[in-house]
């Protein structure tokens, strides 16, 4: 029997862990053929190699696609997406794949879908039909519009799709493929922290059996050059707080620059005490930081899905995840410190909070897989009401 041909682009370590369940059951799926082109910053050291962490899992990319242009700028950002649209046709040529999997809403995820929906080539896109902030937004939508193949996180995702004049019998509510290694992450491990944890990152350590928050914020592309005085107000609140803290890098979108300076000036001050710094993290360490820390604080995405199934307590800050589905474990605040300090104190007191299967039950990929093998579309869209 022919397999058919299931080609996924992974562009960053957010994209990784946002579709790897999904990987792994094509991978192992006896009517499916697993195709991988690691891309953008996944294949960079500057953030944490992630195409390493990839093949330790045991996945053999077939490429790999340097195509994120340096600054972080609009004007690179949208290079870097001009880049991959020019250098992914040849790999899709030389692949052949009958399926082109992408995932969610980044620029890697539209040069992406742009290619394969020019060169006629079916695409499956998983995590569409959500609200958020950001140009994200914008991304997420228009590649509903070119995808044939819609695999939403949540219920109501799955009705805007269907509202996008997508036709339903294309939508399948799987969930999210994160949550699968959330709740296989859950279910083997005791929750205890690696000794050897704060060898990955650089700054001052401290005893994880403390109270300690998890800062992961990100830039926001719509509101690009303030990043530095965002990131500053989050860490003075945290520090206000009496919080140690484990600090993430941001990912690679415009405006990157601004929150590494504005972390980068913390050290230089000498304001960090008990916090450590992160490029990447293995997803599993991120899990049971994020079911050990006392609150998560930034604009992370993983902070309303992965935080509702794990019941973390979350302080969201500012519009990156504006009217994104979201659970009760996620107080909302603005760019402002005392709010932020104020919220960050009233999770503390809270505690964890019960788990909520919002996006998900730890099937979504299995169910992609199965899906794919089934599934045909033609290659004509026509919108739908």
């Amino acid at each position: 029997m022919t397999k058919r041909k299931i080609c996924v682009v992974v562009g960053s370590r957010a994209n990784y862990s946002s579709i790897k369940s999904a990987m792994r059951a094509i991978q192992d799926h006896p009517a499916l053929e697993l195709q991988l082109i690691v891309a953008a910053s996944a294949v960079l050291d500057r953030y944490g190699s992630v195409v390493n962490l990839i093949e330790k899992d045991g996945f053999r990319p077939h490429a790999r696609v340097t195509m994120l242009i340096e600054g972080e700028t609009p004007a690179t950002m949208a290079k870097s997406t001009g880049l991959g649209l020019i250098e992914l046709p040849t790999l899709f040529e030389q692949l052949g794949p009958d399926v082109v999997l992408t995932v969610g809403d980044r620029f890697e995820t539209m040069a992406t879908t742009l290619a394969a929906a020019y060169m006629n080539i079916p695409v499956a896109h998983t995590m569409g039909g959500e609200v958020s902030g950001t140009i994200d937004e914008s991304i997420r939508h228009a590649v509903t519009k070119f995808a044939h193949i819609h695999f939403p996180a949540s219920q109501g995702a799955a009705e805007r799709i269907i509202k996008l004049g997508e036709l339903p019998r294309h939508v399948h509510m799987v969930g999210c493929p994160r949550i699968d290694l959330v709740a296989e992450i859950l279910g083997r491990s005791s929750g205890g922290l690696d000794a050897g944890l704060f060898d990955l990152g650089v700054g001052q350590q401290f005893s994880v059996d403390e109270p300690f928050a998890l800062v992961s914020q990100h830039p926001v592309t719509t509101e690009y050059g303030t990043g530095e005085a965002q990131i500053t107000l989050t860490l003075e609140a945290v520090r206000e707080q009496g919080l140690a803290a484990i600090v993430l890098w941001p990912n690679a979108d415009a405006g990157s620059d601004d929150i590494s300076r504005g972390i980068r000036k913390w050290r230089e001050r000498k304001l960090d005490d008990r916090m450590h710094f992160f490029k990447n993290l293995p997803i599993e360490t991120y899990v049971n930081l994020m079911r050990s820390a006392a609150c998560l604080v930034g604009n992370s995405s993983s902070g309303i899905r992965e935080g509702a199934y794990i019941g973390t307590p979350v302080v969201n800050i500012g519009t990156r995840q504006h009217m994104r589905d979201r659970g009760d474990n996620v107080i909302d605040v603005g760019y402002d410190k005392k709010q932020i300090s104020d919220a960050i104190a009233r999770q503390v007191e809270h505690g964890r909070y019960a788990m909520d299967p919002i996006y998900g039950d730890g099937t979504a990929g299995t169910k992609i897989a199965d899906i794919l093998v089934t599934e045909r579309v033609d290659v004509q869209k026509c919108i739908t009401y």
